[in-house]
């Protein structure tokens, strides 16, 4: 059963077609499109961003790798230059990425064919439990829009403000954008 469909339940199947094809990769597929991204101006956004291995600001070409194996997904991205990897896994209902030093524990809810993402937890290192309303303004979207996949990562942060914004589409690799 794919990832998100053991996370999400019989909600996955209410998800619109080009969300639901990106989550049910059965073994190890590609898509590209577009994508912008826009990083914060704060002082602080630069170590954080690569603590998480975030990209810089750009107006790119996306491609992502998804490989699927028992123990989760690794979704290999690539904004223009910028690689940015991460591995996902699924426990108890929940959602976990693990994205540079930065873990999170996400609950995952759809609504209209989308899939919204809430950080409930966040680890430094994976060990090191960061206070939870530091992540209150993480807002996360998949949707499908014009026929094309489309994902949307907004971060804020406290003190910060934001530390990075990146959106975008993309098509199996081989479909028409």
């Amino acid at each position: 059963m794919p990832l998100f469909a053991q996370v999400l339940g019989p909600a996955f199947e209410q998800l619109a077609p080009q969300v639901r094809a990106l989550h049910a990769i059965p073994a190890r597929q590609r898509w590209s499109g577009q994508g912008e991204v826009l990083r914060g101006s704060h002082w602080l956004v630069a170590p954080c961003a690569w603590l998480a291995r975030l990209p810089p600001t750009s107006s790119v070409p996306v491609t992502v790798e998804f490989v699927v194996d028992a123990t989760g997904e690794r979704w290999n991205r690539q904004f223009g230059a910028a690689r940015m990897a991460s591995r996902l896994w699924q426990r108890g209902g929940h959602l976990f990425e693990q994205l540079g030093a930065v873990r999170f524990r996400f609950g995952l809810c759809e609504q209209g064919g989308q899939i919204l993402w809430r950080a409930e937890r966040v680890w430094a290192f994976g060990v090191l439990p960061l206070p939870a309303r530091w992540f209150a303004q993480v807002h996360c979207r998949e949707r499908e829009h014009q026929g094309r996949y489309e994902f949307l990562v907004d971060v804020s942060m406290p003190l910060i403000g934001r530390l990075i914004r990146y959106e975008g589409w993309l098509l199996p690799e081989g479909g028409h954008g």
